[in-house]
């Protein structure tokens, strides 16, 4: 092949990459929420943090026996989780995790804590199943659930979002924030702890912030 062909075959070559490039617009799928299903929670939480920092702060929803409100609760440690019973993973990942947690605290500690698992999925998820579902992983963890309006402002305040998201099979999962929100004796935000926090760093985290007069005198299990 002469060398006259070759720059002809190079610039052709040249000319195609160049077309390409130009008319070419490639349509990217939309970021994942952060700190949810999509973003995989491999990364600590501050690193999915809102613009400001969350307040928090009470609410009421809809538990098994009637109305429930954060200050039910005065002067517990409360552990808070959104998600909902036909989550496929993280949900049933966190709460194995979290009961676990709670199995290891002594009995005077554990009178102290009380856990919540909040559905963000109020069309499937009623009181009747929310009980079944959280008792499968532990007595201790209440959940609740309530009107769409009244979850999504209740998860800005902690930081929270959740998303509706229709599958092949013409159902939907929802992806949304997995956090662990403690809540102090008082109402207070004090920490939140990433989707797979060991269940060590979770047990060391309760015992933190439980009320001085809860673990005085108390020897811990290992």
């Amino acid at each position: 092949m002469s060398r006259a062909w070759l720059v002809l075959l190079n610039l052709l070559l040249i000319a195609a990459i160049v077309g390409v490039a130009f008319f070419w617009q490639p349509q990217f799928a939309e970021p994942p929420l952060p700190g949810t299903h999509a973003a995989r929670q491999g990364q600590d939480a501050a690193a999915f943090g809102p613009a400001s920092p969350p307040v928090g702060g009470d609410f009421t929803l809809a538990g098994p026996a009637g109305p429930v409100s954060l200050h039910d609760f005065a002067g517990k440690l409360v552990l808070l989780q959104f998600g909902y019973t036909y989550c496929p993973d993280i949900c049933p990942t966190s709460l194995a995790l979290l009961s676990e947690a709670l199995g290891r605290l002594v009995p005077v500690e554990a009178a102290r804590v009380q856990a919540l698992f909040v559905s963000v999925d109020p069309e499937r998820d009623d009181a009747a199943r929310l009980a079944e579902y959280t008792a499968f992983f532990h007595p201790a963890i209440l959940g609740l659930t309530g009107e769409p309006q009244a979850l999504a402002e209740i998860a800005s305040r902690y930081g929270a979002v959740f998303s509706r998201q229709a599958n092949a099979a013409g159902g939907y999962t929802i992806d949304h924030t997995a956090l662990t929100y403690l809540i102090d004796g008082q109402g207070r935000l004090v920490a939140s702890l990433p989707h797979a926090t060991p269940v060590e760093r979770l047990v060391a985290e309760i015992r933190r912030h439980l009320p001085p007069s809860s673990t005085k005198g108390v020897q811990h299990e290992p």
